[in-house]
């Protein structure tokens, strides 16, 4: 096949060598997890364990795919986020953060890695304690995780994203706990991290998606976030988020200098996936 035809040809699950690329992409990042997770100890700086996720991951996919014909880009999809207690997601912070983490924090921890742009997210939740997990911390956990087998098992072919929705705020509710509105679940394709089709964990009047349907050889990361609390997450400080991804639809006039600089840096760096601002 021409490189013209591969580009026409939309790759998804149906071509062997991009299930191979989607399964390499989720051995590393599994790996990178299990790294993260064994450096969570009380009192270590939250930078540095995200940094340390990164680097494995970067260094990882620098050693597979190297000598072949085409060039293949690869390496972190989405930033090392170490979200602590209260903090919904999405906390990757900067080299200057002092914060660290204390006995008894429950850690959610979510980080991807792509191979020729072909994502595999995972995301998981540890609580830095000896023995057993008890009390609220146990069901919000709990609930979590069995959204997350219920939702996996509802995302075939035929089905909708309502029917996610519905179910995981049933099983949210039994264990007497909320699903956080406003977190999305997308379709992923090759180089989009959040592609058009959406799951929505819960529906409210301002966040609003359209009715689909799972088809046969798509991919999905399912995003799940369960609270003891209201569900409603609220922006605390503006100024602490550190993760941002180009607008690749967008063309920017820039008129200082160094703006002109960090725009350039991006474009070469982080073209298409969202990067911390480390």
């Amino acid at each position: 096949m021409s490189d013209d035809e591969r580009e026409e040809k939309e790759l998804d699950l149906s071509s062997a060598e991009v299930v191979t690329k989607y399964k390499t992409a989720a051995e590393i990042v599994n790996k990178a997890l299990k790294l993260v997770i064994s450096e969570c100890k009380p009192k270590a700086k939250i930078v540095d364990i995200c940094e340390k996720g990164d680097s494995y991951i970067r260094e990882q996919t620098g050693n597979v795919y190297k000598n072949v014909k085409r060039k293949i880009e690869r390496g972190v999809a989405f930033p090392t986020c170490l979200s602590i207690n209260n903090v919904v997601c999405h906390f990757s912070p900067l080299a200057s953060d002092e914060a660290v983490l204390e006995e008894g924090d429950i850690l959610k921890i979510d980080m991807a890695c792509h191979i020729d742009g072909f994502i595999a997210v995972v995301a998981h939740t540890h609580v830095l304690q000896e023995g057993p997990v008890t009390g609220r911390a146990a069901d919000v956990i709990a609930a979590a995780n069995t959204a997350a087998e219920v939702a996996l098992r509802l995302v075939r072919p035929g089905k909708k994203n309502k029917d996610v929705s519905d179910a995981i705020q049933k099983v949210a509710a039994a264990y007497d706990c909320k699903i956080v509105e406003g977190v999305l679940s997308h379709q992923m394709k090759q180089f989009v991290i959040d592609g058009n089709k959406v799951v929505l964990s819960l529906s409210n009047p301002d966040t609003r998606v359209d009715e689909a349907e799972f088809e046969e050889n798509e991919v999905y990361a399912i995003d799940i976030v369960t609270s003891t609390g209201d569900g409603k997450p609220k922006l605390l400080d503006e100024k602490q988020t550190t993760i941002y991804k180009r607008a690749v639809d967008k063309s920017y006039h820039l008129k200082m200098k160094a703006s002109r600089f960090i725009f350039s840096e991006i474009s070469q760096k982080f073209p298409i996936m969202p990067f911390s601002a480390r």
